[in-house]
């Protein structure tokens, strides 16, 4: 766990990607907004919340964020208080009181909880209101999506952590996701909605965790999906590797069509987990029921 934990402060240098989104100011967080294209489905345009890395940001993955946004998507990405993305706002001697990553036997629901917080407070304020920034909503389809300790932050609230529940939340995207607190003592059982992860053969110390027998993968419900994308490394998700961009929106954006949006048949998604794996995937897994 040594080197995940240098890859989360690697992610606290700034990114590349240029910040087309929208800030605001939601539940008194900072949040990044990017609106939908296209014309909403009866009902409204459906949501995905992204909680980002240890020391990223909201805007460290601007690339599947306008993805998701162009493809019809509201994308909302609050700043969790150890955002920092290059600027300075976090000590990394000060782990607000968390459990150290390296000892993932010590986290409970109780680690890192003002993530948790956020996350609701920013789905109360958007899905409660009539019209979001003019935006109509549909507060039966929205997921949450997130990178690294942002992964962990959308598996606990898909059910991971048990008392993190919300039954809001209808699909989870978990990219690169630390895990091991959830193999450990979590229930990814008790998730009961349809969940991606994404890893990366050079993501050491994370998506093996993943994918190893009886890891995060094998233990969650169904349905469920891994994608391993080969040569990625822990920051593949981020602004700072463009290489996987590609690759990434379009298993996510699949993914989310399926179970947020009219495209239940999946047939996009389908044709993404054919056995034969496209170039750049070393590994397709599935499993509906």
């Amino acid at each position: 766990m040594k080197r995940f934990a240098c890859a989360c402060l690697l992610a606290a240098v700034p990114l590349l990607a240029v910040d087309r989104g929208v800030h605001s100011s939601i539940a008194g967080r900072d949040v990044a907004v990017w609106m939908p294209a296209g014309a909403a489905s009866v009902g409204g345009f459906p949501l995905v919340i992204f909680s980002h890395g240890f020391g990223g940001c909201n805007t460290q993955s601007v690339f599947l964020m306008e993805s998701l946004a162009n493809a019809g998507y509201l994308v909302v990405a609050p700043n969790h208080a150890d955002a920092g993305c290059g600027k300075a706002r976090v000590a990394w001697s000060d782990r607000h009181s968390q459990e150290p990553f390296q000892k993932a036997e010590e986290w409970s629901d109780a680690t890192y909880k003002d993530r948790l917080v956020d996350i609701k407070a920013v789905l109360d304020a958007v899905l409660s209101a009539k019209s979001f920034q003019g935006v109509r909503v549909d507060a039966n389809r929205a997921g949450i999506a997130g990178h690294s300790l942002g992964g962990y932050t959308a598996l606990g609230i898909a059910g991971a952590w048990p008392s993190w529940k919300d039954a809001r939340v209808k699909a989870v995207l978990a990219l690169s996701p630390y895990t091991e607190p959830f193999v450990t003592k979590g229930n990814l059982a008790h998730m009961k909605v349809p969940v991606m992860f994404q890893g990366g053969t050079l993501d050491f110390g994370v998506s093996p965790i993943v994918r190893r027998p009886g890891g995060a993968y094998d233990c969650s419900s169904t349905p469920k999906y891994y994608v391993e994308f080969q040569g990625a490394g822990h920051l593949a998700w981020t602004g700072l590797n463009p290489r996987f961009h590609d690759m990434i929106d379009r298993y996510s954006v699949a993914f989310f069509d399926r179970y947020l949006k009219a495209d239940a048949s999946g047939d996009q998604l389908v044709a993404l987990f054919k056995r034969t794996r496209p170039g750049g995937v070393s590994l397709l897994r599935s499993s509906l029921k």
